[in-house]
């Protein structure tokens, strides 16, 4: 055995390295975005910027290690870690509460945008991506809603209509952001 490697065999650990350290960057992008939070009235569901975070990790990341930020993220909150928003249920109670259906659609919608602009930079795919990945967000929220309260019409109001403008909005942004890292990538490959 030989203390020093050759550049062969030190570059699969950079690559493990590097691929390690963007996805503690996708969670620690969601963790800041869960912390600019503002109440909303009549409704359980704090409006925020980790959509917005969850579909640029997945875009940016990729489907696996996008989905794996996530899973991290997750793991993170459920321990206790100040990860989610600021208010609500500590620890794994936030995933059981009204935010909990959000929360657990994250490595989903990670993985959708991450596959669906993967295959290309086209602007439909890089809006197309964004929106699936919001749409399962919103199916994850919806769902814990109307278990919650026992009415889809309830859930959807509270869960879904007061956000529909600023996610729309969010699924712009990240498109534009995709389109412009996609334009860095083929530039720098």
């Amino acid at each position: 055995m030989t203390l020093v490697s050759s550049a062969a065999e030190r570059s699969p650990a950079r690559a493990r390295a590097r691929a390690a350290a963007s996805v503690l960057a996708g969670v620690l992008l969601v963790a800041l975005a869960s912390q600019l939070a503002v109440p909303l009235p009549g409704t359980p569901v704090p409006l925020t910027l980790q959509p917005l975070a969850v579909l640029l990790v997945g875009g940016l990341l990729g489907p696996l290690p996008g989905a794996a930020a996530m899973v991290l993220y997750l793991a993170l909150g459920a321990a206790g870690l100040p990860v989610f928003t600021p208010f609500g249920a500590p620890g794994l109670l936030r995933l059981l509460g009204p935010t909990g259906g959000y929360l657990l659609a994250f490595p989903v919608a990670a993985a959708v945008v991450g596959w669906v602009t993967a295959r290309g930079t086209g602007w439909l795919r890089l809006l197309a991506g964004p929106l699936l990945g919001m749409v399962a967000i919103h199916a994850g929220g919806l769902a814990q809603l109307v278990a919650l309260t026992g009415s889809a019409r309830a859930a959807f109001a509270a869960g879904v209509v007061p956000f529909a403008l600023g996610d729309a909005l969010k699924v712009l942004v990240a498109a534009l952001v995709l389109r412009r890292a996609a334009g860095r990538t083929r530039a720098l490959g």
